[in-house]
């Protein structure tokens, strides 16, 4: 798991951190996916190739999905805002969704149900991510709302960022403007996330402990954006009170996980 994540941090900071343009984050994008593929070939006296060779090995990984998650961060270097939910959805698959397959396969996990429900959970929560950090995506540049979703309201993508360019985020007729969008974007990571119970019976049971730990999490934040006045302008977060208040729900999930979806979306 320290493997994938330091290949996977190291490129997401290729991709946007830094001062480097497109043109030259995409080189380094390139050169990274160069040692990618060498380190199933041969071993590399490079840290992190080093050791991801050797997890790849081990444990069968599946290396396409770490190929997959190279595409997305490519699209981090130039795509900014997005015109439809399918195009969303296909970012999700490749820089959210790889990294929950690579887990099942570090638990030798490969059934078709649980690739899937593990994909719901991955883009549920990439979703919910998107939708928690609009008032950090905005200033930077970046709109994960689609159009599709937007124009439907009479709003865009494009508004949105001007809107963050000139300060006008906190602007109460524009918060109350993106209440309707936004909850149909919470209605569909809801969606998704509710599906993605049908993954705990798959899993041992430390892991289906932090997964149970994960959805109702995803859930109370779901509820938590949907209760915020100043969507743009604020950030909904967990707070200790939410854990007490989900541990014995979590506890039952990971000891008697639910064949069947128990808990609705948020």
């Amino acid at each position: 798991m320290a493997a994938i994540y330091a290949f996977a941090r190291h490129a997401d900071d290729l991709a946007d951190e830094g001062e480097a343009n497109a043109v030259t984050r995409l080189k380094q994008l390139d050169a990274w996916e160069t040692l990618l593929e060498r380190c199933v070939q041969e071993q590399l006296d490079q840290p992190i190739f080093l050791a991801l060779g050797d997890s790849i090995h081990k444990h069968q990984l599946p290396v396409e999905q770490l190929h997959n998650l190279l595409i997305a961060f490519r699209m981090d270097t130039s795509l900014h805002a997005y015109a439809s939910e399918e195009e969303l959805m296909f970012y999700c698959a490749h820089s959210a969704n790889p990294v929950g397959r690579l887990m099942l396969a570090l638990h030798n996990i490969s059934s078709p149900e649980a690739i899937q429900a593990s994909d719901t959970i991955c883009t549920a929560l990439q979703l919910i991510n998107f939708w928690q950090d609009l008032s950090v995506d905005l200033p930077r540049g970046r709109c994960y709302l689609p159009d599709s979703l937007l124009q439907a309201n009479s709003l865009s993508a494009q508004q949105l960022l001007d809107w963050a360019k000139a300060g006008e985020l906190e602007s109460t007729e524009h918060n109350a403007a993106i209440q309707p969008v936004l909850k149909l974007a919470l209605e569909l990571a809801g969606k998704k996330l509710s599906q993605g119970f049908a993954l705990l019976p798959s899993l041992p049971f430390r892991l289906r402990l932090q997964i149970a730990a994960t959805l109702h999490a995803g859930q109370r934040m779901l509820d938590k954006i949907g209760q915020l006045d100043m969507p743009l302008a604020e950030r909904a977060s967990l707070h200790s009170s939410d854990w007490r208040r989900l541990g014995f729900t979590i506890l039952m999930d990971a000891l008697i996980p639910p064949k069947t979806l128990l808990v609705q979306p948020a």
